[in-house]
């Protein structure tokens, strides 16, 4: 498969990128760096400019990928025109490419804000709005086979391949884990349309992501 990863030089993206490639998918990375980021004969590399307007977006785009990943962000630094309104346009150029796929890395509750009270979250309000009206409009006003993935918070160590998902609480996870959830709900029908949160848990990643 031909996949579009936007991010693709973050801690979740370059993890997710190996596994792409691993699994012998031909990648196109966004970055901003002119280095490439990985030696192999199925990576390629784009410099996406998600403060463009969407036909510039769009017009990057080749005409045969069939999935696209979300996993970029802005650290904060350009929450509206990022992480919001580049989302939206990246989601806007699919469709009217005839990509179906769109898989979206966000954080855990961005779309019930009811638990939006905790400290934690507090600290990260305007990172919060930003997700949830990108997630927002993928899932009420795109026509895209879609996946929200809702991560808690991302730590650097050791993965263990297990995983809970739709938790009351917002946990942690590793980023390896989320790397290879989102790898797995690319080709997995129990995933279409679904927006789940995740955590490091009991469950295999395959076994949680087939029980959606």
């Amino acid at each position: 498969m031909k996949i579009l990863v936007i991010g693709a030089s973050g801690r979740v993206g370059s993890d997710l990128v190996e596994k792409l490639l691993a699994d012998n998918h031909q990648v196109i990375g966004t970055t901003r760096q002119d280095k490439k980021l990985f030696d192999a004969d199925n990576y390629s590399q784009l410099d996406l400019d998600l403060l463009a307007d969407k036909e510039a977006i769009q017009n990057q785009m080749d005409n045969d990928i069939e999935a696209i990943y979300f996993v970029a962000g802005s650290g904060n630094k350009n929450l509206l025109e990022v992480d919001l309104h580049g989302a939206v346009k990246t989601m806007e150029a699919a469709q009217d490419k005839g990509i179906q796929r769109y898989i979206m890395l966000s954080t855990v509750f961005s779309l019930d804000t009811k638990k939006w009270q905790s400290s934690a979250i507090a600290n990260l309000k305007e990172y919060y709005i930003a997700k949830h009206y990108a997630d927002q409009w993928l899932v009420n006003d795109s026509t895209l086979n879609y996946t929200i993935v809702q991560a808690g918070a991302l730590k650097e160590r050791a993965g263990t391949g297990k995983i809970t998902v739709n938790s009351s609480d917002a946990g942690e996870n590793t980023i390896p884990d989320v790397a290879a959830t989102l790898a797995a709900v690319l080709s997995a029908n129990s995933a279409s349309k679904k927006v789940f949160s995740m955590q490091n848990g009991d469950t295999l990643i395959k076994e949680a992501i087939a029980n959606l």
